[in-house]
This record gives structure tokens, C-alpha cells and sequence, in this order.
């Protein structure tokens, strides 16, 4: 599951959306809504389930009982039936559609969050800015758009980890502070009093990826950060982000990047101008 968290960030990471109209819509009790049976959906949506509930029929077979907190994301092209339960049902809608090829617009998910005051007041501003006629409207509503899928990705990640996500956050922030220094995982477990298995069992359900992975995609990160400002040489940003040796660097840098380092470094003071 928490790699499902991570290919929903891959995908809006990598793939531009548009983004239509927001509403916040509350439907009567007992009731069957087959509007989109025979008319399917035209966008995908993010649905945020604020009051009540409801199932959610994707062509008539693939089902989702919705509660408060409960947010979907997808759903475009399919039939859909939404049968309200016996309190109503109200839930804040955002329709989108890719701008590309690499989000399945069909597929469905299904995340769990908290509906804090931030995420609240987060959909609050979407509909306000969805109402506003200018390009600076349109600008803010896709902004906003973006802060409400990281946020809900996010909240739906730590509802998965349940308390272990402030373990896992806090390594997390240690990582990024100390990432040029000579971490290892059997520190890092031990810096949790936790066995190195199970502390890299719990980061890598809640980030997707194991922890020393982590490091090393930080590390690179970082060092491409640096090589691209043509101003460093091979060796000096290998010691800035954690590693003596910088053949070794530039293996690892090759590995994750697919570039050598060093034509990096030459291409960016090729482009610096003088």
C-alpha cells in the first residue's frame, strides 16, 4: 500500500493536469444517483467524503464504501452509481484530467485521511478560487489542487503507519540533516532503539523505499544540485554529500542519474554564461 502512495506522487509528479470545476455536493438519504450509468464520466475525480456515506459502483462491479475521510482519485471514462446511505451524504468534488500519457485515468484509489481544520480550510480555498474569472483564479485553483493531492497522499500515508509515521518522519529529517555525514542503517535503527529490520520495514512501508536507498537518492540529489552550478569538481561534491572516495561517487552517481558526474559538471560550466 505505501507503494501505491508512492506511484500516486510519481504520477502527478511527472504528469502536468488541468484542472476543471470544484464542488462541494450533499445528496439525500436512501437514494440511488445512476446519472452516470448510462452516461459515464468524461474526467477524473477527487472526491472528498466530508459527512455521511455512500457506495461508490464503478460499472457496476467494482464498489467503495465511502466514509468521512475517505478521498478517491481517478474514475474517468467509467460508469458510475453512488448509492447514499440512511444519513445523506455530502463530499467536496475536484474534476481533472492529465494533460498526457502516464496517469491510468480509469483506475481508482482509495486513500484514508483525517479531516483536520488544514484540510478543511485547504478545500475551502479550491472553491473559492474555482469561483474567481481571471487567470489568477485558474492559477491558484491548480496550486491548490496540487497542495490538496500532496496533502491527502501525505495524510493517507501516516494513517497507514499509524504511530510508526512519527518514527519514520523524524528519521526522515535526520537523513536530510545529516545526509553528507557517514549514516549507516544499524545507527539509524539503533538511533530509534529499534532492530534494523523492523526499523527498515517501517520506512520503507511508509516512504516506499528502503531506508539507505533513501540516502543514497538524497545524496545524488543533492550532488546534482551542486554539479550543476559548474562552479565544484567531482571530488569536492563527493565529500560535501558523504563520500571519500570519487570513483565510488561517481559510480553511484552514474548508477541513479544515468550521467557521469563529471559531464555534468562540464555541460553546466559550458552553459554558464560569462
Amino acid at each position: 500500500m505505501a507503494n501505491r502512495y508512492e506511484q500516486l506522487a510519481k504520477q502527478f509528479a511527472n504528469v502536468p493536469v488541468t484542472v476543471y470545476g470544484v464542488y462541494q455536493t450533499a445528496l439525500e438519504a436512501n437514494h440511488i444517483y445512476s446519472g452516470h450509468v448510462d452516461n459515464p464520466t468524461t474526467k477524473c475525480a477527487l472526491v472528498v467524503a466530508l459527512r455521511g456515506e455512500a457506495e461508490f459502483v464503478f460499472d457496476g462491479v467494482e464498489r467503495y464504501a465511502v466514509s468521512p475521510g475517505t478521498v478517491l482519485l481517478g474514475g474517468a471514462e467509467r460508469r458510475l452509481e453512488i448509492a447514499v446511505g440512511g444519513g445523506g451524504f455530502e463530499y467536496c468534488l475536484v474534476h481533472y484530467l492529465p494533460d498526457r500519457e502516464g496517469i491510468d485515468k480509469r483506475d481508482v484509489a482509495k486513500l484514508s485521511v483525517q479531516l483536520e481544520p488544514e484540510l478543511i480550510r485547504l478545500l475551502g480555498k479550491l472553491s473559492s478560487a474555482a469561483a474567481e474569472p481571471d487567470y489568477m483564479g485558474e492559477l491558484e485553483k491548480k496550486a491548490l489542487f496540487y497542495q490538496l493531492v500532496v496533502t491527502v497522499i501525505h495524510a493517507g500515508r501516516r494513517q497507514l503507519s499509524g504511530e510508526s509515521y512519527t518514527v519514520v518522519e523524524d528519521a526522515i529529517v535526520y537523513i536530510q540533516a545529516h545526509y553528507m555525514e557517514g549514516l549507516t542503517l544499524a545507527g539509524l535503527s539503533e538511533r530509534y532503539k529499534l532492530k534494523p529490520k523492523y526499523f527498515s520495514y517501517l520506512f520503507q512501508k511508509y516512504t516506499g523505499t528502503a531506508p539507505i536507498d533513501y540516502l543514497i537518492s538524497y545524496r545524488m540529489n543533492r550532488a546534482q544540485e551542486w554539479l550543476m552550478t559548474g562552479q565544484f569538481s567531482v571530488s569536492a561534491v563527493a565529500r560535501s554529500v558523504g563520500y571519500a572516495d570519487p570513483y565510488y561517487f561517481s559510480r553511484l552517481f552514474k548508477k541513479y542519474k544515468g550521467v557521469a558526474p563529471s559531464k555534468l559538471g562540464l555541460q553546466a560550466r559550458r552553459n554558464c554564461p560569462s
